[in-house]
Order: structure tokens, then C-alpha cells, then sequence
């Protein structure tokens, strides 16, 4: 099972280096029902794949596949960043803000954690208030081996120094409603013009 993930990974990686704009790191349904819908098919290049399941901030499981039909902003975190994941976090909220109100309501917004010994649901649930985050914001925390390969599919590097702290890519990535990489943007700052126009491609 680890082999195939691993494989799927190294897939996922390939495809979010086409995708993803340049950058170094920061600074720190019940089958068998005749009237059931069909599953949805989740594509071979999409982050859905994966198959772990996460917990929100509220602690309920959470799978990746939840956010299936949605466009979906994502970065990864961490609550005790001193610098860069607020600054992300800001431009996430700047992107959402140059949306068209009526597409906000079809756009997921996702922080996950590279902190899972730290980043608890509670701790994220704490972050959610500090941070201002509304209920469009997904706050995930997961096993450090899924954190390690949804760091590998996205394409984001991050490593852990002795304080505590990560010095990590300051990367946001649009996922389209199949969960695929239609977009990346790097660093702190910029035009976001960009990333507001993919992510409305993929909410309309």
C-alpha cells in the first residue's frame, strides 16, 4: 500500500512541477441502490487520490475527497509560524477578496498543517479565532507521514529546526473541483491577479 502511494506521489509530483510557479523556500454512498448517484470519479492526477484521512478543527475526520465539486485555495502552515504563514494567510484572504461574490460561496479555503505534533483540532480551532478565519476555512491536521506526502504531491519543501520552527515554501495552490493542480503561486507578496483568475476558472 505505502508502495502505491509512494508511486502516486511521484505522479503528483511531476504534475505540480509543471504547474506551480518558481520559488524558494521562506523563511521559516451505499453501492448497490438503483436510484443512488454515481460515484464521482476522482481523475488520476488528482491530490484526492490520497488516501488519508485528516481531522478539522472541530476534530471531525476529514478526507481530502470531502472537497470534491469545490474550488479549493490551499497552503500549508503551522500556528506557531513568527513570520511567513500569516503573511500567506493574508494573501489567501486578499485572493478570496478579488473573487466575484457570487463564486465565494463555490470556493473552499484549506490550511493544513506541517505541525502534527502540535497543531491539535483544539490548537487549529484557536488559530481559526486569532486568524479571523470563517466558515469557508478548512483547518486540517494529519499524521506526519501524510503531511510528508501531500508536501510531496504539492510540491512544498519544509523542514524542522531545533526551536520548533519550519522553514518551509510559501506556496498557495488552486486545486480545480477534481482536485487537480490548475494553479500555483510562490512567495509572500504580489500580483495576485493571477491566481484570482485560475481559482475563478475553477468555481465556475
Amino acid at each position: 500500500m505505502k508502495a502505491n502511494r509512494l508511486v502516486i506521489s511521484m505522479v503528483f509530483t511531476a504534475a505540480a512541477a509543471m504547474a506551480r510557479a518558481s520559488g524558494p523556500p521562506g523563511p521559516c454512498c451505499t453501492p448497490g441502490a438503483k436510484d443512488a448517484a454515481p460515484e464521482a470519479v476522482i481523475s488520476n492526477r488528482s491530490v484526492y487520490q490520497l488516501g488519508a484521512t485528516w481531522s478539522d478543527d472541530a476534530g471531525k475526520p476529514t478526507p481530502l475527497a470531502s472537497l470534491q465539486g469545490s474550488a479549493v485555495l490551499l497552503a500549508m502552515f503551522f500556528t506557531n509560524c513568527e513570520y511567513a504563514c500569516p503573511m500567506v494567510v493574508g494573501e489567501m484572504k486578499r485572493i478570496q477578496e478579488g473573487l466575484p461574490v457570487a463564486l465565494r460561496a463555490r470556493t473552499r479555503l484549506v490550511l493544513v498543517s506541517f505541525d502534527s505534533d502540535r497543531d491539535s483540532p483544539a490548537t487549529l480551532r484557536l488559530y481559526r479565532g486569532r486568524m479571523g478565519l470563517g466558515d469557508d476555512w478548512v483547518l486540517l491536521h494529519g499524521q506526519s507521514d501524510d503531511v510528508r506526502e501531500l508536501a510531496m504531491v504539492l510540491g512544498v519543501k519544509f523542514a524542522k529546526d531545533s526551536r520548533g520552527q519550519f522553514a518551509h515554501s510559501n506556496l498557495i495552490t488552486v486545486l480545480n473541483p477534481e482536485g487537480e493542480i490548475a494553479f500555483q503561486r510562490a512567495g509572500l507578496t504580489g500580483d495576485i491577479s493571477a491566481a484570482i483568475k485560475a481559482l475563478t476558472v475553477a468555481a465556475q
